[in-house]
This record gives C-alpha cells, structure tokens and sequence, in this order.
C-alpha cells in the first residue's frame, strides 16, 4: 500500500505516529515560512504542515509546485495542531511533512471541488468523474451503497435467493418502448433490453425458487425528467404460495427495515387506500398524505344557482386550506395564474375566505349568498381563517388539475417536509385503462396481472370496472414500487390476452413460453418491484434521481462525458445488416 493511513481517520491520540497520506490538493495556503496543503480522499481531510525552517528544502520545493487537485504522497509525523479545526473530525492534528512526492500533476478543475461549487448541471455531468469527488455526491453514492446492503441483508434474512436474469430478451408489447439490440449472428432479428425481469422472475417461481429478488437494471426508451432514466434499478422481488396480504406484510417489512437501518427513523403504520378514493379524495393514485386537504364534492350545493361555469360542469370540487384566509389578492392571483398554465389546464379558480368574524368572502359573491358559502366552509371543514379552493369541468380533468393545486399548497403552507414520511399502500387498480389514440384497453400495470375474482363476470360488458390484484407503495406523493398477484393458469392468461386484442397466434408467438411452462404445475405467486433510484432520492431528500446514479444520462438521454449514444461504422452496420435510412448528422 502507497498510505497507512487514509485522509479521515488520524486523530489526537495518533500524536508521534509516522504515518503516510496519499490523497489529492483540497486547498494550499502559503505564507512564506509556513506553508499548509489540505490533502483529500473519499475519507475526509487532513492538514500538511511544512516550516521552512526545519523542513527539508527539496520538500518544500515540492509543496511549491503542488496545486489544486495534484495527486500527493505526504510521510511524517501526527502533530497536535496549534490552531485547531473544529469543523472537521481531524481537524485536532496535523502532519508534519518531512517528505513528498507528486504522484501525479492536474490541471486546474473547470469546477470548484467543493460542497457548494461553481459548476452547472451540464458543466459538471460533462466531467462526472470530477463531480464525483465533491463530498454531497459522494455521499449519495455512499447512502446508494448501504440502501443496496440493507437490502440483500433483509431479503436474505426472509429466504430469498438472488438470481441474475438475462439482459438480451425478447421485444413484446404493451409498456414502454424496447431498446433494441441487432443480432449479427441471426440476420434480420433483434434482442430487447428488459423493461423488467417480469416473464423470468414468474419462470422462477413455475422452477419452484419459490422466494426470488435480484437488484437489476432495467431499460426503458421513453420521454425523460426529475424521476426517469432510460437505465435504472430495480429491487425486483416475486414469492410463491402468498396472498396479497402476505405480499404487502413482507415487503412493508422491507420499507421499515431500510427506514430503521439506514436513517434511524421508525415509521408508523401503512394504510390501505383504493385506487377509486385516491382518485376520489386526492386526483392521483400516488397522494402525498404528509397532510390532509382532502377533495370536497360539491354539487348538490354550488349548481343550478346561475352560475354557469359549475352548472355547465360534470364535476365541483374544492380544498380547504387551513389558515390561508389571510391570502392577499396578489397571492390569489398567482395561484388562478397556476392552475391556469398549460401543464395544468383550468379555466379558472374560485375562492372563499373564511373570515375571522363568521363572514365569507369569495370570487363569486354575485352568485352565492353568505348562506351558500357558508354551507360549503360547513362541508369541507372551513373555519375562520381558511381558504377555500374550488375548481369545476370534466370529472377527471379537474381532479388532475386539482391535485395539482393541493400540492402547491402544501408546499406554500410548509406542510410537505421532506424529514416527515408519510407511507401507503394503493389496492384495488383497474385491471385494464382506456387508450384514446389506439382505441382499446391496455393493461393498467401488465398483462400478468390477475382480475378479482369477484370482478370478472364485468370483464366483456364493462371491462374498466374491473379490479385487479395490484398494489403500489406510496411515500410521500412518490410512486416507489409496485406490483400484483399473478395469473398462473393457462386459460385465464389466454383470456387477458384476448381481452387486451391479442390474437391466439399473436399471444402464442409472444408469450407462448410463458403458458406453456403453466401447464407444468405453476405455483400462486405474486411480486413488488421498487425503483432503487427513486428510494435512495427519497432516503437522501432529492426531487432527482440523477443525483444517485454515478454516471447519469441528461434530460435527452445523453452521456455527456463519453459522449453516446454516438454513430458506429460502416463495417460495425454491414457486419450486422443494417441500413440506415437516412445518413448520420455529424455534429
């Protein structure tokens, strides 16, 4: 080893050890007869002292030449600093330098290595590996690390075995889009990179593994931002001979152990929501319960009173904000500005202020009297000092819209701390969702899925209606995993697959393998699959999970260091019979 010791561990009682450092410059300050360089690795930070009068003179001429990010060994002795450092864990010793040597020069950083630097998103993810020696993002590696640990250490602590699934599989519908990967040795024909191990992880379970995760890369080729990748990790997980609950139990386990290992944090109970009152009460299936603010239908109460806009309107609905009465009109303004915004999509808002002396006063006073309004605050839990919130249009239109508002909110009023979690289960999902552009019912989460038993009977004439066995975890407004019970039977897949426009040849030619390997005594199995990176975002209180991938892509799927995805040759393209349809762009 080049070091006995690394950057971060020497402290007071190290005093009169001979040590060696290797690490890079942080900082150097020279003032003339002293000179002191701050030397950094992945551990921490230690001081070099260097006195010109009794240091060696080759030593100090080498401190001289040294600048920021040189590559230094550093041997002496662990000295109790004269002027000590209480911000750093070594900051009660120093080196005295008694030799040195440049492993390696650099050239000044395009950045500032430093918690708080001067380099922009682009600047940096252009030079990651340099990013990467900031300590913020080194430390959303290292919590990356111990969430990955944690969770081997839990899963194996239940019995499962971890299996490793192939990478180059074969294209199907339905999901995102496949990347594709050509095949030179079987011409014409392409492999696809798994958008989850799905099939494979269901062939285990028929293989009788019984209990199975695998912490895995999945791709998907779709639109990207904050919570997307076109690359990224799964916790994949299915289990044989389980209900629903068994599943919801075990992998709620799993939560609490991460929360309890790796933050400390003991979380209280998981409620069960359905899909239809999430909608209901929050416009999302994936609400931020942190606070209440819950949906108030409000029909009966606001239409055939004249006002055109909510008797025009298949659905009036609002939220009482809690101690927003005193909002100014420039605060109003800006939040019909909001929901106003094209993302959004609301024609307008309608507000109530809840005042101090049992009055009301709203945006629509010509239309409802004290009485109305007060009926309303009555119903949606309005006292002095709220403000109610109302918006009106089509059913589902307006909750998304809604829900939107209700978030911003929260946000205004501080109620969404990112050290408070708030955990749910979502249950009772359709199986099966409307698609406008193709004109058909698509599967809701995928054509795996099990339907209620008690639903079926609605499957030919009302098939939104029916139910499936699926489940998403839910942690503050974020979607973390999901998953459902499993079809296992030959003939009820083959029904889902006619329901969602398979043909019988189409289905065999997709999924055949799959039904085939049923008919081998397939057990009752179910799964969860969580998204790594957006839990490790969670644990570390970050919107982005670019911020825990060592070398992420940017917003249009690009590696903007390594510069790809990038043209190939000519020879590559003819080797595997594939033309272009049109010449590269050279940028």
């Amino acid at each position: 080893m080049l070091r006995t010791h690394n950057c971060g561990e020497l402290r007071i009682n190290d005093v009169d050890q001979e040590v060696t450092l290797c690490g890079w410059v942080q900082k150097i300050r020279d003032k003339g007869g002293m000179i002191w360089i701050d030397l950094r690795d992945r551990y921490g930070i230690t001081q070099l002292a260097f006195n010109e009068s009794d240091s060696d003179a080759e030593v100090i001429k080498i401190a001289r030449k040294a600048g920021r990010e040189f590559v230094l060994q550093a041997s002496g002795k662990v000295v109790e600093r004269f002027s000590k450092n209480d911000k750093i864990p070594t900051g009660a010793i120093e080196i005295k330098v008694e030799g040195l040597k440049i492993l390696n020069a650099a050239k000044v950083p395009p950045f500032l290595i430093e918690d708080e630097t001067d380099g922009g998103d682009d600047l940096r993810m252009k030079y990651r590996y340099l990013d990467l020696r900031r300590n913020p993002v080194r430390k959303n590696l290292e919590l990356r690390h111990k969430m990955m640990r944690e969770t081997r250490n839990y899963l194996d602590s239940q019995s499962f075995i971890e299996v490793e699934t192939p990478v180059l599989i074969k294209s199907t519908p339905e999901g995102a889009r496949d990347f594709v990967v050509p095949s030179r040795m079987n011409t014409g024909e392409f492999y696809a990179l798994p958008q989850s191990p799905q099939t494979f992880k269901q062939l285990l379970m028929v293989s009788g593994m019984d209990r199975y995760f695998q912490i895995v890369k999945c791709f998907r080729d779709e639109d990207l931002r904050a919570d997307r990748q076109p690359e990224f990790t799964q916790i994949d997980c299915e289990m044989s001979f389980v209900t629903q609950e068994d599943i919801l139990e075990m992998f709620e386990g799993l939560v609490r152990y991460l929360f309890n290992n790796v933050k400390g944090i003991d979380l209280a109970d998981f409620p069960h929501m359905t899909y239809a009152d999430a909608m209901r009460y929050y416009g999302s299936d994936k609400p931020d319960t942190r606070f209440e603010m819950k949906f108030t239908e409000l029909n009966e109460l606001a239409q055939n009173k004249g006002f055109k806009v909510f008797d025009d309107a298949e659905l009036v609905v609002g939220i009482c904000a809690k101690g927003a009465g005193n909002y100014t009109r420039k605060q109003l303004d800006a939040l019909t500005n909001f929901v106003k915004k094209p993302q959004i999509g609301a024609k307008g808002l309608v507000y109530v202020k809840c005042n101090e002396d049992g009055s009301f006063k709203s945006s629509v006073d010509k239309f409802f009297g004290q009485e109305d309004l007060k009926a309303w605050a009555d119903k949606m839990g309005g006292e002095a000092g709220d403000l109610l919130l109302v918006l009106s249009g089509e059913t589902n239109h307006t909750r998304k819209a809604l829900c939107e508002l209700r978030l911003e909110m929260g946000t205004q009023l501080g109620l969404r701390d990112p050290n408070t979690f708030s955990c749910l289960w979502v249950v009772d999902f359709p199986l099966l969702e409307w698609d406008e552009d193709t004109k058909r019912y698509h599967a809701m989460h995928h054509p795996f899925t099990s339907p209620k038993r008690s639903d079926l009977e609605w499957l030919d004439s009302e098939p939104g209606a029916v139910r499936a066995n699926a489940y998403d975890m839910v942690i503050n407004g974020v979607e973390v995993g999901g998953g459902s019970i499993r079809i296992h039977d030959k003939e009820t897949q083959e029904m889902m697959f006619k329901h969602l426009g398979f043909s019988e040849e189409e289905a065999k030619a997709q999924f055949g393998f799959l039904m085939d390997a049923f008919e081998y005594g397939a057990p009752p199995h179910g799964g969860v699959a969580f998204g790594f990176d957006r839990l490790c975002a969670l644990f570390g209180g970050s919107d982005s999970i670019r911020d825990y991938i060592a070398f992420p892509k940017n917003n249009s799927g690009r590696d903007v260091m390594i510069d790809a995805p990038a043209p190939i040759s000519q020879d590559q393209l003819d080797e595997l019979q594939v033309e272009l349809t049109r010449p590269y762009e050279i940028n």
